[in-house]
């Protein structure tokens, strides 16, 4: 204790600025997001924590989907009750996917090998993470107006429409922008 006036100037001095910036943005985005979901049912700021799809920030915009945005989806009931039973995302939780085919592709699946307008894009796997088996959609469709095909090709492991099959545009919340991602 007799050394204690010495470790003031020993010690370096944390400065409390370099602390704030980042609490900050943090109490922010929290405040940001509280208040998209204030004024409207939908937010418009989404965090999406899931590795089915990049991780990160995304902003909820207008306009049509199309091939190839992100999406926020409520997977049909039977879908939301598989996935929360097998504990891949709690009920009621939507999806982050990205449309992989529209209404006038072709989407078949053959040995488990998804392919779009005859081109080879996914592959579905057998079993889950926990060895579980998995439910595989089977099948070859022309996709009607309404229709979407959910696919995040470079994740294998992802929930989507090849176990599921296409989703009804009733099922779509919004298209998404991403705003920060990892």
């Amino acid at each position: 204790m007799r050394y204690r006036h010495l470790s003031r100037h020993l010690m370096p001095r944390k400065d409390v600025r370099h602390g704030i910036g980042p609490g900050l943005l943090g109490v922010l985005g929290i405040g940001l997001i509280g208040l998209s979901t204030a004024y409207n049912r939908i937010p418009w700021l989404i965090w999406n924590a899931s590795p089915s799809a990049p991780v990160g920030l995304y902003r909820m915009v207008s306009g049509a989907p199309q091939k190839g945005d992100f999406v926020l989806v409520r997977p049909p009931k039977p879908v939301s009750a598989l996935a929360s039973s097998r504990h891949y995302i709690p009920a009621n939780v939507p999806l982050v996917k990205r449309i992989a085919a529209i209404a006038g592709d072709h989407v078949c699946v053959a040995r488990r090998v998804i392919l779009i307008n005859g081109h080879a894009v996914a592959r579905q796997l057998e079993r889950d993470s926990f060895g579980r088996k998995m439910r595989l959609w089977q099948g070859c469709r022309l996709l009607q107006d309404g229709e979407y095909f959910l696919l995040m090709a470079e994740v294998p492991a992802s929930f989507d429409s090849r176990y599921f099959g296409p989703v009804r545009s009733k099922n779509l919340i919004g298209r998404l922008v991403p705003l920060w991602v990892n």
